[in-house]
């Protein structure tokens, strides 16, 4: 009498529960049942993403205000004193170096106070232009490259071993299987004094 042939691959059917064991013990294989490893499943990596961002919406808010105080404000009447959108640049006048530095520091006191990270505001020297004394600003976002590797380093030198990092694009990927290295990596990074903005965002 011929022997039943056991089927494998996509068309065999699975063994009950009750003859498998418990099915966290056991997986598939080519078709079959197979023990997993001992030990359990490997611990899953966490990470999160260093980057430089700027909230529009929170700059322009505290233009306005900056505009609205610059308007009213006694020392500046006068003046000749604004600060306003120029494109994707912030244009500050007055009628003198002075005023316009005044300017500059009510906008970046509104900045503050809603949030924003000075070092995501670039504002260049006061220049003369006409009768008038004129500062540009912009704001700035993403990690350069070169910022990133610095960043790389002071973790791989300094930080917990086996926490892992890699540049993409304007950001840094942090991943550890440690949950708590990465929050003493988090320090790290706050404690050192770059001249740029960072957040932390994307925890997985």
């Amino acid at each position: 009498m011929q022997e039943p042939t056991e089927q494998v691959g996509p068309t065999a059917k699975s063994p009950s529960a009750s003859s498998c064991g418990p099915l966290h013990a056991r997986r598939w294989h080519n078709g079959r049942h197979t023990q997993a490893p001992a030990g359990g499943p490997m611990a899953s990596e966490s990470s999160f993403d260093v980057v430089s961002k700027v909230d529009r919406q929170e700059v322009d808010n505290a233009l306005n205000q900056a505009a609205k105080e610059v308007r009213q404000r006694f020392d500046f009447k006068n003046t000749d004193a604004s600060i306003k959108w120029s494109g994707e640049a912030i244009e500050m006048e007055a009628v003198s170096e002075d005023r316009v530095n005044a300017v500059l520091d009510v906008f970046q006191t509104k900045l503050a106070r809603r949030g924003v990270n000075l070092k995501a505001l670039d504002a260049g020297e006061p220049r003369q232009s006409g009768k008038v004394w004129k500062i540009t600003a912009v704001t700035k976002e993403g990690i350069k490259t070169e910022d990133a590797k610095k960043v790389a380093k002071l973790i791989r030198d300094e930080g917990p071993k086996g926490v892992k990092t890699q540049v993409q694009g304007e950001e840094l990927r942090v991943s550890s299987k440690s949950r708590d290295d990465l929050q003493t990596v988090q320090k790290m990074i706050r404690d050192q004094d770059y001249d740029f903005a960072v957040q932390f965002e994307n925890y997985r």
